[in-house]
C-alpha cells in the first residue's frame, strides 16, 4: 500500500480518497487544501488521515496527486518535481485539461517522475461535501503523454485507476483536450448559456420555471458547476473549446434554418441523425 497527499479537496480529491481508501490500494491519505473550511469538512467526514501543509505531505507521501482546479495544478506541479528530486515519488493530477501542464513539465530533469491523468467522472456539486463513493466505479480514465512517464510511475498510477474498476485510456494532450472540448467543455458552456437565456426571460415572465420539466432540469444540471473550477478550464483549452463553439453554433444556426422555413423534412432529418448518438453510447 502507498501513502497518498492529495492536493484539493473537492469532489474529486475527495471521492479519490473515499474510493482509494475502501479498496485498500492506500494505507494512508494526507489531505492538502488552502481553503480552511473545506479542511474541516473533509475531517468531519475522514477523508484523509491528516491535514499537512504541501511541503510536509510531500516529505511523508510516495503519490501527489493534484485535484485542485488546473491553472492551480500547472502552477504547483513544477515546484513538486523539484522538491521530489531522485526520489521514488510520483506526482499525478487530475485535471480536465492537459496541454498547458504538459508544456510547463516539459523541460524538467524529473519530468518522468510525472503522470498526466484524467479520471472521466463527476457530478454538477463541489467541494468536499460532494465527495460520494464509487463516483470513479465504470468510467474511463485517459493517462495522456505516457512514453514521458517513468515505468514505474505509469504503472503505479495505471493499478490506482484499475483499483477503482476504471477503464484506462491513452493519448496525447493535445489530442485529449480537443476531444475534451467536445464531450465534456461544451456540454458545460452549453448548459450554461441555456441557464443565462431562461433567467433573462424569467425577469420578464416569472412564470417560466414554474413551467419547466425534466427536460429542462437535465439540460441546465451543470449550470450548477462551480465557476472557479470551470473558468481555467474554459481559458486554458480556449482554442480546441472556440473550435466546439463554433461547431455548435453551426448546428444550431441550422435548426433556426429549417425553423423559420418550417421545413419538417429537414427538421426530422437532422435529429434522425442526432439520434445515432444514443447507438454510439450504448456501444
Amino acid at each position: 500500500m502507498v501513502n497518498i497527499a492529495i492536493v484539493g479537496l473537492g469532489l474529486i480529491g475527495g471521492s479519490m480518497a473515499k474510493g482509494l481508501r475502501n479498496n485498500g490500494f492506500t494505507g494512508h491519505i494526507i489531505g492538502v487544501d488552502s481553503n480552511q473550511h473545506h479542511c474541516t469538512i473533509a475531517m468531519y467526514r475522514g477523508l484523509a488521515d491528516e491535514y499537512l501543509p504541501l511541503e510536509q505531505a510531500i516529505e511523508k507521501s510516495d503519490v501527489i496527486m493534484l485535484c485542485a482546479p488546473v491553472d492551480t495544478n500547472r502552477i504547483l506541479v513544477r515546484s513538486i518535481l523539484d522538491t521530489i528530486g531522485n526520489t521514488n515519488k510520483v506526482v499525478t493530477d487530475m485535471g480536465s485539461i492537459k496541454s498547458d501542464i504538459a508544456r510547463e513539465v516539459k523541460d524538467h530533469p524529473n519530468r518522468g517522475r510525472y503522470v498526466a491523468a484524467h479520471p472521466m467522472a463527476g457530478t454538477e456539486y463541489s467541494g468536499p461535501a460532494a465527495a460520494i463513493d464509487n463516483l470513479f466505479m465504470n468510467k474511463v480514465a485517459i493517462i495522456c503523454d505516457s512514453d514521458k512517464s517513468d515505468d514505474d510511475a505509469l504503472n503505479l498510477i495505471t493499478a490506482l485507476f484499475k483499483s477503482l474498476n476504471m477503464k484506462l485510456i491513452f493519448m496525447k494532450s493535445s489530442d485529449h483536450d480537443v476531444h475534451v472540448a467536445y464531450v465534456s467543455h461544451i456540454s458545460h458552456i452549453t448548459s450554461f448559456a441555456l441557464a443565462l437565456c431562461v433567467m433573462e426571460k424569467e425577469r420578464d415572465e416569472k412564470n417560466i420555471l414554474s413551467l419547466a420539466a425534466g427536460g429542462f432540469e437535465s439540460t441546465v444540471r451543470l449550470s450548477k458547476s462551480n465557476g472557479d473550477t470551470w473558468a481555467p478550464i474554459f481559458t486554458g483549452n480556449s482554442s480546441s473549446i472556440l473550435e466546439a463553439i463554433d461547431t455548435y453554433i453551426e448546428k444550431i444556426n441550422l435548426f433556426r434554418k429549417y425553423i423559420e422555413q418550417k421545413d419538417g423534412d429537414a427538421l426530422r432529418d437532422l435529429m434522425k441523425s442526432a439520434n445515432e448518438v444514443t447507438r454510439i453510447l450504448n456501444q
